[in-house]
């Protein structure tokens, strides 16, 4: 069992670099499933989530592998592909589910178990299987795993319910080599989505509008293996500000896009933290205090789910009463009681919480239940009173958080981790 020991010690002070995108790296290294011969990813975080991936592209027959000379990289090689996704590691990570689109475009057949992951809501998967049935896939459910086969992929228009990032993934991956011309509508727009585009359109594909309501993919015969580097974590760099901010500190945080945390940074803005851009650079600080203020979580470029934890610790030490509206995941807060073991005052109701701000937290034995409420612990723990011990046992801030530990214990906090 992993457990996390932290002591309250006042505001944390110094400079966070940035690591590279949990989520954007575990789509483009799915992707690679579609190219022959080495391809070599960079800036790869070094995570549980990455490291099951990994394993999933070894079951596929695909090598993959961090390089021994060069950290933080990824290099595979690609001869040929498996058409079975192993169920002991799909159904550890939802987000591994969207191999199922590049392993249809590359084998014509895919058998892909129903995938697991943070147990935060339902998630389900119809919309990747609406969208491959779309570009002709037949699809049917056995014994757990979907089963899609299709001899000849073609491209046609599909219209997203939701703007799903692993649908619109799994969708843009499987299109790349089908063909004709394929139009996502109301395709989801984060970060993560361009690069993915980025790296595929750098290998030969042909994607135009990633990062837009509509994406238009037009079918190429092949991709060629290429160089990539992954964009910077845009979730990290937030957590770090509220790490900051929380403990009324004042720091850097470098090799981030800020333009990626518009919408986090302006609710931030609102709420009394410091602010300042430059270049790949964020300044923060805090002068005169937090003031409460109502958050709606959204699908980018609103204001991010995997934020909202965070945000609700931010809001239990801001004056007054804030509300935070939960519109994305049905189950995501069960941070909250952990919250008022510390001593927040916090009612749920519905989907909302109704945060009355508090003088101080102290520390007390706490449990993670998902990756971001994880994190948003460990960033009470920094600003309580006393000793917070966290008790991680499925090792969720591994998945989503490189060099944790150190990062912040060069930040001035006084954390361990056994």
């Amino acid at each position: 069992m992993r457990k996390i020991y932290i002591n309250g010690n006042g505001p944390l002070h110094g400079t966070v670099k940035i690591s590279g995108a949990k989520n954007a790296a575990l789509a483009i290294l799915a992707a690679t499933i579609l190219i022959s011969g080495k391809t070599t990813i960079r800036n790869v975080p070094n995570l549980l989530d990455i490291k099951t991936i990994i394993r999933v592209l070894r079951a596929l027959g695909i090598r993959a592998e961090y390089s021994a000379c060069q950290p933080n990289t990824v290099e595979i090689w690609n001869d040929d592909v498996k058409h079975v996704a192993p169920y002991e590691l799909v159904t550890k990570m939802r987000a591994s589910f969207f191999i199922i689109g590049p392993i249809l475009a590359r084998k014509g057949l895919a058998k892909v178990p129903l995938p697991g992951g943070c147990a935060i809501g339902s998630r389900p998967v119809d919309l990747h299987i609406k969208g491959l049935e779309a570009l002709g896939a037949k699809v049917r459910i056995e014994h757990g795993f979907v089963i899609v086969k299709a001899e000849k992929l073609v491209g046609a228009k599909f219209y997203l319910d939701f703007p799903s990032v692993g649908a619109t993934e799994a969708v843009m991956m499987a299109a790349t080599l089908a063909e004709g011309e394929t139009i996502i509508e109301n395709a989801a727009r984060e970060p993560e989505i361009v690069d993915l585009a980025n790296f595929l359109n750098k290998a030969g594909a042909k994607i135009v509008g990633a990062g837009t309501e509509e994406i238009k993919i037009t079918g190429v015969g092949r991709l060629s293996a290429i160089e990539y580097s992954v964009i910077p974590d845009r979730i990290e760099a937030g957590t770090y500000v509220v790490a900051l901010a929380v403990t009324g500190g004042e720091g850097i945080i470098e090799a981030v896009v800020p333009e990626h945390l518009e919408s986090t940074l302006r609710k931030l803005q609102e709420i009394g933290v410091g602010i300042k851009i430059q270049d790949k650079k964020i300044h923060v600080s805090v002068a005169n205090g937090l003031k409460a203020a109502d958050v709606k979580t959204l699908p980018y470029p609103g204001f991010p789910t995997d934020m909202q934890p965070q945000m609700a610790l931010l809001l239990t030490l801001a004056k007054g009463t804030s509300v935070i509206t939960e519109t994305v995941f049905e189950n995501r807060f069960m941070h909250i009681n952990e919250f008022k073991r510390m001593g927040a005052d916090i009612k749920l109701e519905g989907q909302s919480a109704i945060i009355s701000g508090v003088a101080e937290l102290s520390g007390a034995p706490v449990k993670v239940s998902d990756l971001r409420a994880g994190a948003a612990l460990v960033c009470a723990g920094l600003v309580a009173k006393g000793e917070t011990i966290i008790e991680d046992r499925d090792h969720h801030i591994e998945r989503g958080y490189e060099n944790l530990e150190a990062k912040l214990k060069a930040l001035g906090a006084q954390i361990r981790i056994v």
